[in-house]
This record gives structure tokens, C-alpha cells and sequence, in this order.
């Protein structure tokens, strides 16, 4: 069980106030750091289409297996001679050209078979296998950081098994029920509960993260980086966060699917950066799913489960403007399982190498503490400004 015993945090345990009474909420783990750096991560649940997000156009393979639903790619920023972003993802172009965004290509996680659950707990656990892990990589790699550095906290209802483990971590959701009416409700709450150690500490520290978080919000992608932002631009705030993101698998109608969770995305991303303010230069943001889709399009205007993906590094932290990556190409015979685009470079690298570099560790050392049941995880060249 992780420790409770810190000489300098707060720890939070509810979190929301409603009228009819407070929540049992997620907590929040509060903290002084010693970094001015932050890392996000950004899940991709349902597993996006990397093909999609960062088009291959000039890959002649492209538009043979894509058929009619090949993005018209006039319309796309072009990143290089080769690949294009989705015309959706306005505010990630925009990212590239100020070279605060990276995009990783034909990336995947050890995980071959393509079920959703399954793939999830590979990449969230970080094993090479699943459920052969029961903590997650990002938890073992808040417990590399110095006690005073090592807070993390999940917009989300519960702690998702990316950040579960023995580091202790918190997760905040805003209450769905209505606010109470008037600060004088809370007032006479935190007098009911004034002769009580336990509770008075728990109902005092709710009000901070509530003070925190500011007004509750019903979370729609922009709001959901507004409310990550005001936790990390905290001087005395978490410095890892993890959001979850679903409705990524479009096995139909994908263009139109598609288009829409690129804009939620691109606002969720816009508004985390603008609520970061300076924070932003010292900001990483990984965004990943648990696998791809198939190369091919099947005959519903969508894809099906594929193996490897993209990846998109966020931030003023980001040495960007670069697609990197060993492009494997989409002829027949370049297809894993003559199906999928073939895995050419290990998430693991990226997170290990990523986050390494985001908090002066050296990538080797977090490869083997956050990776330990995946061989060969090899750092990719620098990622971030030095």
C-alpha cells in the first residue's frame, strides 16, 4: 500500500460538493516539486487509426487499400514528402509549425492480438503480455521520481491501471450533482465536522482541491483540458496527469467518426495549452492507443482491428516539426500479417525515452524500472529540447 506519511502534501480524499450532500470522490494528491516539468498522457481508447491521424499520401499503397475512404489530402497540412496531418486536427498543426509536436509512426506496444481489453491493459500496465502486470507503467514511474516530485493525478472517475501501484496517486471528477447553493451550506458542514481529526482533515482538504478546480463542469473535451490545466499550473501541483479519451473504434462511418474526435482532441489539447500559460514550455503530452487498424478499408466506410499505430508528442517541452520513425510502407508484402501496418519502433521506447528526457532521468534507467517484462526496449534519439 503506498505511504501515507509525507512531511510536505496534503493528501485529499473528497472532492466534490453537491447539494444533496459531498461525494466519496477521487482524490487528489497534492505536493511542493522540485521540477518545473509535467507529462501528460493522453489514452486513445478504442484503438485510432494512425493511418488516419498521420496520412502516408505519397505511399502508393495508401489509396489502393483506402479505396473511397482515402482522405482528399489537398485540403491536409503536409508534414513532409511523405505523410500529411488529418485536416481536423487544426490546433496540432498549428503545433508542428510552432515545432511543439513530434509524431511518432508505425508505433505499437508489444501486444499482437487485437482485442480492445486486452490491448488496453498491455499498454496501460506496461507488461508484454496481459494481465501480467498489475501496476502501470506510469505509477512505476512517478515512484522514480523524488518523493517531493512524485505526484501524479488522473482526470478521471477512478485511478485507470496506467497510475495504479505502489506510488500513490489521486484522480479528480467534478460532481454530477449541482452545486451547493451557497458557500454557507459548507460553512456549517465544515462546523459539523470540526471536532472530528478524520473527517475535519478529509472535508478541509476537499474544499482545497475544490477551490483548485474551480467551478464543476459537465466534461466535454475543451473543459476536460481546462480542468487538467488548473491542477498541473498549480506551483504546488501534481506534475503527471493522465486523461482518457474513448471512441476511437470505427469500424463504420469512419470519416465523419473520425473528423469529430480529431476536433474533440484538438480542443481538449488547445485548451490544456492555453490554460498552462507558461507551464507549456515545460509540458509534454503523449497521446497513444492499445493498437491500429487494418490497412485496407472493409465495406461498412471503416476499418477493422489492426497492430501498429501513431503517436503524437505535445508541447513547448517537444523538440517537434518532425515525423519520425522507420516508415515499413504499405505494399503487400510490407503489411503485418499482409494486413495491418507493420510495428517498426516499440511504445515502450517512446514513453521510456519521452519521459526520460522530460524529467533528467536517464531514458535507459526508466526503460528497465517502467518496462521491466519487455526486452529489448531500445531509447529512440532526443525527443525533447535539451
Amino acid at each position: 500500500m503506498p505511504s501515507r506519511s509525507h512531511s510536505r502534501r496534503h493528501f485529499l480524499q473528497f472532492a466534490a460538493v453537491g447539494a444533496g450532500g459531498f461525494l466519496v470522490a477521487p482524490h487528489l494528491v497534492l505536493a511542493q516539486a522540485a521540477t518545473d516539468r509535467r507529462f501528460v498522457f493522453v489514452i486513445q481508447r478504442g484503438a485510432a487509426d494512425g493511418l488516419d491521424t498521420v496520412i502516408p499520401y505519397a505511399d502508393p499503397g495508401y489509396a489502393r487499400l483506402r479505396g473511397a475512404l482515402a482522405l482528399d489530402t489537398a485540403a491536409a497540412t503536409r508534414l513532409d514528402g511523405l505523410f500529411a496531418l488529418h485536416p481536423a486536427l487544426v490546433e496540432t498543426a498549428r503545433l508542428y509549425a510552432a515545432k511543439e509536436a513530434l509524431f511518432v509512426h508505425a508505433v505499437a506496444s508489444p501486444y499482437r492480438d487485437r482485442s480492445h481489453f486486452d490491448g488496453q491493459n498491455v499498454l496501460e500496465s506496461g507488461g508484454s503480455a496481459p494481465y501480467e502486470a498489475k501496476d502501470g507503467w506510469l505509477n512505476r514511474l512517478v515512484a522514480l521520481l523524488p518523493k517531493a516530485t512524485g505526484e501524479a493525478i488522473a482526470i478521471s472517475p477512478t485511478v485507470p491501471l496506467a497510475l495504479r501501484g505502489g506510488a500513490e496517486v489521486g484522480s479528480y471528477a467534478p460532481s454530477a450533482l449541482k452545486e451547493a447553493p451557497d458557500d454557507d451550506l459548507l460553512q456549517r458542514v465544515q462546523q459539523l465536522y470540526a471536532q472530528d481529526a478524520q473527517l475535519h482533515a478529509l472535508w478541509s482538504a476537499a474544499m482545497e482541491a475544490r477551490g483548485m478546480a474551480g467551478p464543476a463542469v459537465r466534461q466535454n473535451p475543451a473543459e476536460l483540458g481546462q480542468l487538467a490545466a488548473r491542477f498541473l499550473a498549480q506551483p504546488a501541483g501534481p506534475r503527471i496527469a493522465m486523461l482518457e479519451t474513448s471512441g476511437w473504434d470505427t469500424h463504420s462511418a469512419q470519416a465523419p467518426r473520425m473528423a469529430n474526435q480529431f476536433k474533440a482532441l484538438d480542443a481538449m489539447i488547445a485548451a490544456l495549452r492555453e490554460g498552462l500559460g507558461a507551464t507549456w514550455a515545460n509540458t509534454t503530452v503523449l497521446v497513444a492507443t492499445e493498437f491500429g487498424r487494418t490497412a485496407a478499408a472493409n465495406g461498412t466506410g471503416g476499418t477493422d482491428h489492426g497492430t501498429a499505430s501513431v503517436a503524437m508528442l505535445l508541447g513547448g517541452a517537444v523538440q517537434g516539426g518532425r515525423v519520425i520513425g522507420d516508415w515499413p510502407g504499405l505494399a503487400p508484402g510490407a503489411l503485418y500479417q499482409g494486413r495491418d501496418l507493420q510495428p517498426t519502433t516499440g511504445l515502450d521506447s517512446l514513453i521510456a525515452s519521452a519521459a526520460g528526457e522530460c524529467f533528467g532521468i536517464e531514458p535507459e534507467r526508466v526503460a528497465r524500472t517502467v518496462f521491466p517484462r519487455v526486452a529489448g526496449v531500445k531509447t529512440l534519439p532526443r525527443l525533447l529540447r535539451a
